[in-house]
């Protein structure tokens, strides 16, 4: 099988397809294009969501924290633990395992998370150092519904590719000859912006409907996902995604597609008052702009050139990594 996440249609009829709601308090079934869980509790709704840093070795810890709390943000949820499990090869230093859990510990500060659990395990089942985490958090405002009608505003913020760009700056800077060294530093900065917590509880509180982390798939990958997952069409405005240009010098170099490259610290927002939204979120330091619009089912996913935008595939990071 192909490396990335499993393919929305195999997920489908493999996985998701197999798992039934039969609990009250679970609000909703598993599908594509969720990023979250929803329980209702006694005093409340808990908000949860699970992920594994796999295609990155360089701030382990940190991707780890951010990562995992973004799904909750784009929840509208705030994050407030994590249970991490840490899986690392027989060779591997102890000093190693003391960084990666220095770094976790130094990113969930930033954010105001607590380490609450998990797991640390020496195995030959792997062949690096991988993490796996599950987030839980509390809504800020009324959920996320996750739907949209037509019409809807269509934003992303910051650029395309945050991620990607990062992993790459630091795991194959060896393949980074024709960057300068100011460009290879802006590269590596990028791991900076990859939290969209700030914005996904603003959003939250100002209107949003659906939000998705742009995450494996890349900001095209993650546009169709959040239509499927509210049973509606997209018109995209391609020539409105901003992409950074060492984010598109790196993609050059490497051949690979910036629309289609690990995205985290972007994060799609669906709404009706979308120049609200924008200014909003620009007013909070967090630059954004309208790339699209909710379309009936009919239309499907395209460009506004008419072109088809298709389910997301395995990441352009894997062709490189």
């Amino acid at each position: 099988m192909r490396i990335g996440k499993l393919g929305n249609g195999l997920l489908e009829s493999l996985i998701l397809s197999k798992f039934k709601i039969t609990r009250k308090e679970v609000l909703e079934q598993p599908k594509i294009g969720a990023d979250c869980a929803r329980v209702r509790l006694d005093d409340g709704i808990a908000v949860l969501s699970t992920d594994p840093i796999t295609a990155a070795s360089t701030h382990l810890g940190y991707l780890t924290v951010h990562v995992n709390c973004n799904d909750a943000a784009a929840a509208g949820a705030e994050p407030i633990g994590l249970l991490v499990t840490l899986l690392a090869p027989p060779e591997t230093e102890q000093y190693e395992l003391e960084r990666i859990a220095g770094d976790i510990q130094e990113a969930a500060s930033a954010i105001n998370v607590n380490i609450i659990g998990g797991h640390t395990e020496i195995t030959s089942a792997v062949t690096r150092i991988i993490t796996s985490s599950t987030v839980i958090a509390q809504p800020v405002a009324k959920p996320i519904s996750n739907t949209a009608d037509i019409g809807d505003y269509i934003i992303m913020t910051k650029t395309a590719g945050i991620e990607g760009t990062a992993v790459i700056a630091y795991d194959l800077e060896h393949k980074l000859t024709d960057l300068s060294q100011e460009e290879l530093q802006q590269a590596k900065d990028m791991l900076k912006e990859i939290s969209v917590v700030k914005e996904g509880i603003f959003a939250a509180k100002n209107g949003a409907t659906l939000m998705h982390d742009v995450t494996e798939g890349g900001i095209l990958g993650a546009i169709w996902e959040a239509a499927y997952n509210a049973g509606k069409g997209a018109e995209v405005y391609i020539n409105e995604i901003d992409i950074h240009p060492v984010t598109k010098k790196i993609c050059s170099m490497l051949n690979i597609d910036p629309y289609r490259l690990l995205s985290s610290g972007c994060m799609l927002i669906v709404c009706k008052n979308g120049n609200e939204m924008v200014q909003g979120l620009r007013d909070i330091g967090v630059n954004a702009k309208i790339i699209g619009r909710i379309t009936d089912i009919s239309e499907g996913v395209r460009t506004a050139q008419g072109e088809e935008i298709t389910a997301p595939q395995a990441d352009e990071l894997y062709k490189v990594v």
